[in-house]
């Protein structure tokens, strides 16, 4: 197992567990303790963790952007109610763009039962997962640099190219959602061409897992004039949906 995907393996297990040990850990992956040791001040230093004597903790004040890989391995359960819900809203022919984030790799591949898509994204793992549709499908890339902690193209080139299409239904994920102030990423360059995509989209639908109402995070993608639809993996409190309505927002969930 190469170092970073050691560090990936024990990133997860902090998100699953919230502490992890270092002797456990050497024994899992077979190498000493000064090693995990170096891998746990790796991962405190990218802000991830807190180490503590014999281990480390989840640093759960932390915003930044979990690596892709590690991140759609959470709720994947969620995420794919979310994704049958979404398939069910798109249509064959229709233009849509998908964000760079878990859940839209998640609703791409149920996605994969419709016709004659064309597909704008930003994510290289949507692009490649999107491979074997190319003879039906017309699939295009934003362009713009690569950030490799979410395999996604930002940038002022991914915002030019985003700017030059209208579609049918722009599909973005978020971080966290909250009332008194909109839907949010941790990352202000993915929050900006989420944004973009909103904008150039005639149906905008906010794609989140449950887990994510009520939170917030560091930057602003929207406020909740900035799309019609919510969709989520299960019917939410009273209260939500009640807000939602009087936002004038829909809100789809599995029934």
């Amino acid at each position: 197992m190469l170092a970073i995907e050691r560090r990936n393996a024990i990133l997860e297990k902090l998100q699953a567990e919230k502490r992890v040990v270092v002797s456990e850990l050497s024994h899992i992956y077979d190498v000493s303790e000064e090693t995990i040791r170096r891998d746990l001040e790796k991962l405190e230093n990218d802000g991830f963790a807190i180490k503590s004597y014999g281990g480390a903790v989840i640093n759960e004040n932390s915003n930044l952007d979990f690596p892709l890989n590690v991140r759609k391995n959470w709720n994947v359960a969620e995420k794919q109610r979310v994704a049958d819900v979404v398939s069910g809203i798109v249509e064959d022919g229709e233009r849509i763009i998908l964000d760079a984030s878990s859940t839209a790799v998640a609703i791409v591949k149920q996605l994969k039962e419709k016709k004659n898509l064309t597909l704008i994204t930003n994510s290289v793992e949507i692009i490649v997962e999107t491979v074997d549709m190319l003879s039906d499908w017309t699939v295009l890339s934003t362009g713009g640099i690569l950030k490799g902690s979410g395999l996604a193209l930002v940038g002022p080139q991914t915002e030019r190219m985003l700017q030059s299409y209208r579609v049918d239904k722009a599909i973005i994920s978020a971080k966290a959602v909250w009332k008194d102030g909109g839907f949010f990423d941790s990352d202000e360059l993915h929050a900006t061409n989420k944004r973009t995509m909103l904008h150039a989209a005639k149906e905008r639908i906010l794609a989140v897992d449950s887990s994510k109402l009520g939170k917030t995070a560091f930057a602003k993608i929207g406020s909740f004039s900035d799309i019609d639809t919510v969709v989520t993996d299960k019917k939410p409190d009273d209260d939500w949906e009640e807000f939602f309505k009087k936002q004038g927002i829909t809100c789809r969930y599995p029934r």
